[in-house]
């Protein structure tokens, strides 16, 4: 799982080619630039390698560490809890910068309060830096849902939205793709006291990179 670069909503030119009537080209900006009413989209894929299936959670708002918890807390509500409903534990695959990023105190903030919520055990696999190129969200999902979209501009939030839901390719890749209008404030800390309350289990021995999040024990009583 991870999130795609920032994409600027407007007429602008997307890279590929489509099939238009003769002499009836596509006339879109020449730059692309922001146009603030517009906005920006964020979308943040998971990708599950056991069926083949993609879900995005496209923000409107800042990629911050909340809004990557909440895009896995959609997919489990959506997918994740009626394809695997006897789980108690999932395992995640992601890069090691960014929202998701390994150091983001954030990142494993809310982890905890997603396991809290739905008493599974998280364990998390960080890419090491320079090889997110491996992460499979990337040329699984993600490369698929741009070869979807080119030539298309991105008009508006709801035709990015349309073309990121119509992806499919001949192996059976089927994709959801939902709207997230939450406003994520950027700067958000984490104080100690709240840090050291997360219940996690380092893994050796690249403990950085590897780690299980497990609900707190008040949590565990509770189920």
């Amino acid at each position: 799982m991870d999130t795609k670069k920032k994409e600027n909503i407007g007429n602008f030119k997307q890279n590929g080619q489509e099939y238009r009537p003769n002499k009836d080209p596509r006339r879109v900006l020449d730059h692309d630039f922001p146009i603030e009413k517009l906005g920006k989209i964020s979308p943040y894929g998971v990708y599950n390698l056991n069926n083949n299936t993609g879900f995005v959670n496209v923000g409107t708002s800042h990629d911050t560490s909340e809004f990557a918890v909440e895009s896995i807390s959609r997919w489990w509500e959506t997918i994740g809890k009626h394809t695997f409903p006897d789980t108690k534990r999932i395992y995640i695959n992601c890069d090691s910068g960014g929202s998701n990023g390994c150091r983001r105190r954030m990142w494993k903030f809310q982890l905890q309060q997603f396991a809290d919520r739905t008493g599974l055990q998280i364990e998390v696999s960080h890419f090491p830096p320079g090889t997110s190129k491996w992460n499979k969200v990337e040329h699984r999902l993600f490369c698929y849902i741009s070869k979807n979209w080119q030539g298309k501009p991105l008009v508006d939030i709801q035709t990015a939205i349309d073309l990121i839901g119509s992806t499919k390719t001949t192996t059976g890749l089927e994709v959801i793709c939902v709207r997230d209008d939450t406003e994520y404030r950027l700067a958000r800390k984490v104080s100690d006291e709240e840090f050291e309350s997360i219940n996690i289990e380092k893994i050796k021995p690249f403990e950085s990179w590897n780690y299980i999040i497990k609900p707190s024990v008040i949590s565990q009583v509770n189920i």
